[in-house]
């Protein structure tokens, strides 16, 4: 075993741009156009607000996008991308892969790739999936997602959760196998406790749990994962304290709104206390031996019972 000390992780930080109400807890809320544009507006200037913050502290991170707000508003995007951000597709209009079929998921990823490197002038080559919905029901993605030109996705949280997560699946970065591709995954960090594999990457997470729960994780990460990488996410809306609330259920609003005054400091100390990358560049790296990381099959073969 290795101490946190003489195997720190590569941590890297990552955004999940979109609209608060496109949240998957509002998916059932009526939001009507003037609203709609308000939340625009609001995801924008956190945004530019996040982009200053990391320019300001030399770190660079990866920003998944909507693809409709890469459509709506090309010149955020340009200046997450001029800022030597990587882009990623956060799909195209922040859709669950559920609510897909194969073709319409193809055309999906095709249209939001298409407009990112329209905007950006860059290929996309990094994926995640609204509320992390690539799970075993929906595995059949993850081929598309390889044919589509992706070279990794960050959409498995190997996790046990209500709306996501395959549980089994590794901590540490692996390569996910389909039908008909694989394709690598790197996954939210998560914590083990007494054997069970605890979310603990950002979004509510972060906003729920004391900062050093967090700081525990990525320790851990050094010590028990190979290859070493921590995954952390935010959200912009998650940094906007004062933006309308929705009408959300009791459960669905605790979870989105926890912390949520405290999340901008908490993020600042954050940022000083660690070193940040982009997805794309560890991606790189993991490319280089790939065939030494674990394989791991989205769905497993069904075992034939023989009659006699």
């Amino acid at each position: 075993m290795h101490s946190a000390r003489e195997n720190p992780p590569r941590i890297i930080l990552s955004f999940d741009v979109e609209e608060h109400y496109r949240i998957e807890a509002a998916a059932g809320v009526s939001c009507e156009p003037p609203r709609r544009a308000r939340y625009a507006q609001r995801m924008e200037e956190v945004t530019r607000w996040l982009v200053d913050t990391l320019s300001e502290r030399g770190i660079f991170a990866t920003f998944f996008i909507v693809g409709e707000i890469a459509r709506d508003r090309p010149a955020l995007v340009k200046a997450i991308h001029r800022a030597g951000h990587e882009v990623g597709s956060h799909s195209w209009d922040h859709r669950r892969i559920h609510v897909h079929t194969p073709e319409s998921f193809r055309e999906d990823v095709r249209t939001s790739k298409d407009v990112l490197e329209q905007v950006t002038g860059a290929a996309i080559v990094g994926y995640r999936a609204p509320t992390f919905s690539l799970v075993t029901q929906t595995a059949w993605a993850l081929d598309e997602l390889a044919e589509s030109g992706m070279r990794y996705d960050s959409s498995i949280y190997p996790v046990r959760h209500d709306r996501y997560g395959i549980p089994r699946a590794p901590r540490a970065p692996f390569m996910a196998v389909g039908e008909r591709q694989q394709l690598l995954e790197i996954p939210p960090m998560t914590l083990q406790v007494f054997g069970t594999k605890i979310a603990v990457g950002g979004g509510g997470y972060f906003r729920l749990f004391p900062l050093a729960v967090m700081e525990k994780a990525i320790r851990q990460t050094g010590r028990m994962c190979r290859p070493a990488v921590a995954m952390l996410y935010f959200h912009p809306w998650e940094f906007d304290p004062d933006q309308e609330r929705l009408p959300l259920s009791r459960l669905s609003s605790f979870r989105t709104y926890v912390g949520i005054r405290r999340s901008r400091r908490r993020l600042i100390t954050l940022l000083g206390r660690y070193q940040f990358c982009r997805a794309v560049d560890v991606a790189a790296d993991l490319e280089q031996c790939s065939a030494d990381l674990p394989f791991y099959p989205l769905r497993m073969p069904t075992v034939s019972v023989s009659a006699n």
